[in-house]
């Protein structure tokens, strides 16, 4: 199975992206609804809980794992790529290159959690691309919760959305990075805040396509991804936003698994 995890609902459009990109294998998704959000979370505590995350899909059977949390990503990946024998992906490094490449004004606006942005990540990768860049960070801390609420068209977050993008519009950025997976149910309200011109780049898409070649050009790990069987979405708890958020992402009902307590037993904390 391709494993991806977050740290609530918002990896879903990754999993969406990957099932659109590669409909013939399964895939088992972990929310970890219950600890979110990670981006207020100290960098031991999000490195432990990506530990368990990856632990819990390998043992579901995947062969690959997508961090699909920015957070997570930006404090976790490369301890992950030295700790674990499979391949893994992480959203930043694609949406890092297609922002790099799309950019015309060399000016080029991020959003993510405070734990994303106070790690400097994106700035770090996108100036060892092109040193001659400006990129503008902004943390919306606000924004993880109201996804996970469901409310995503509530004008309460309309007015918090103007307020975290307006410094960002003033720097007249071109090319827009929304750095959090959970961003991307936010686009249409995104979109004509920032800019209607502005090139908005969705880690989902990016990281699904770079998954695709690398099994492309991988053919003897390519063949181990069981093909036309069941996908499965756990979480860590079950709620009725995250039923009916599940349900908008995929366009049809998703049944959510709640995993058993026992996850977190198995702690990296110590």
């Amino acid at each position: 199975m391709i494993g991806i995890f977050d740290s609530g609902v918002g990896g879903m459009t990754v999993a969406k992206a990957v099932e659109q990109l590669l409909p013939q294998y399964r895939i088992a998704y972990f929310g970890d609804l219950a600890r979110t959000p990670y981006g207020s979370k100290s960098p031991e505590t999000i490195i432990a809980y990506a530990r368990q995350n990856t632990e819990f899909l390998l043992g579901q059977g995947a062969k690959i794992i997508i961090v699909a949390c920015n957070t997570a990503a930006s404090v976790a990946s490369e301890i992950l790529q030295q700790e674990f024998p499979v391949p893994i992906f992480e959203v930043i490094t694609p949406a890092v290159s297609k922002a790099a490449a799309t950019s015309r004004s060399g000016r080029i606006g991020v959003i993510g959690t405070r734990a994303t942005i106070k790690s400097g990540v994106y700035e770090k990768k996108i100036l060892a691309e092109q040193p001659g860049y400006t990129v503008y960070s902004q943390a919306c801390p606000l924004l993880v919760p109201l996804v996970e609420e469901g409310w995503l068209n509530k004008k309460e977050t309309k007015m918090i959305l103007r307020r975290y993008l307006q410094p960002l519009r003033l720097r007249q950025v071109d090319t827009f990075v929304l750095g959090c997976t959970h961003y991307p149910l936010l686009k249409d309200l995104i979109q004509p805040r920032i800019g209607k011109r502005v090139a908005i780049i969705d880690s989902s898409e990016v990281v699904a396509e770079s998954v695709a070649l690398f099994l492309k050009n991988n053919p003897a790990i390519e063949q181990q991804i069981d093909r036309n069987g069941e996908s499965h979405y756990y979480v860590s708890d079950v709620t009725d936003a995250a039923v009916d958020i599940a349900r908008k992402v995929f366009g049809r009902p998703i049944h959510l698994e709640k995993v058993a307590s026992d996850i977190f037993n198995r702690s990296h904390l110590s």
